[in-house]
């Protein structure tokens, strides 16, 4: 990403990331699985996402024009940036209002907390969506994003859309080199994470699946330690947690 190439004019490919999160948690009785609800609700409420997603924005080089933001009841955020690459204070402005041609479009995210009372396990989904169109690409902020939340299984999608042109007019449908997203995340990460690609190489489309290597019992279980449960039990949740999250990984129900 670092190697620069020389473009005649405005870069139009346009660049989206589509990065989901899923964290699962273990919660035996429907008043633990509410309070895990409120818990995680808290943590990452509307005030938190934007200071993640202007974080993400400083990263792709972006300026912010706009933020939206709203915590939902019973549970849930959303958060949306404007933003664009020119600085705020180089734009045309006419009135309160801002003129500008918005070159990196949005970034957003939306949280989803849940749990069903037929089972014993909260989930905890977070969509996060970055569109740009200058240089830099939203696969920079990967590391970033995977550290910023409890990640479980990840689900990744980028695609890159339009043309630009070098300055001798050849059309280039994409910028930069790319085989897999897994080149963009760090190796000690992968490392923590089975990943599984697929690829449609002439669409400029790449999409990567993750999920946790190795459980640690106590992170998973809300107000219980896990000292105090017996070996089977330990073995029947850990059980439950793993096959919730290869039906999430696989896109499916396998159990």
């Amino acid at each position: 990403m670092d190697k620069k190439l020389k473009l005649y004019g405005f870069n139009n490919l346009t660049k989206s990331l589509s990065f989901n999160i899923y964290d699962v948690c273990y919660a035996k009785t429907p008043r633990e699985q509410k309070d895990y609800i409120a818990y995680i609700d808290e943590q990452y409420n509307s005030d938190r996402l934007t200071c993640i997603l202007e974080r993400v924005a400083e990263m792709v080089g972006a300026q912010v024009l706009n933020i939206a933001k709203q915590d939902y009841e019973p549970q849930g955020a959303s958060v949306t940036l404007l933003i664009a690459e020119e600085p705020v204070n180089s734009l045309r402005q006419r009135g309160d209002e801002v003129v500008a041609h918005l070159d990196k479009s949005h970034v957003t995210v939306h949280t989803y907390p849940e749990y069903h009372p037929e089972t014993s396990i909260a989930t905890f989904r977070v969509d996060i969506d970055v569109s740009t169109c200058g240089v830099i690409s939203p696969l920079n902020t990967l590391d970033f994003l995977i550290g910023s939340f409890d990640s479980d299984i990840i689900t990744m999608d980028y695609r890159v859309r339009g043309f630009t042109r070098d300055v001798g007019g050849r059309k280039l449908f994409i910028d930069h080199e790319i085989t897999s997203i897994q080149d963009y995340i760090a190796k000690p990460t992968l490392e923590r994470y089975d990943a599984v690609d697929i690829n449609v190489y002439h669409a400029n489309l790449f999409h990567t699946r993750m999920m946790l290597k190795e459980l640690d019992l106590q992170n998973y279980l809300f107000n219980t330690d896990v000292h105090e449960l017996p070996p089977r039990e330990r073995l029947e949740i850990a059980s439950s947690l793993r096959r919730e999250m290869i039906d999430i990984f696989s896109g499916k129900n396998v159990y």
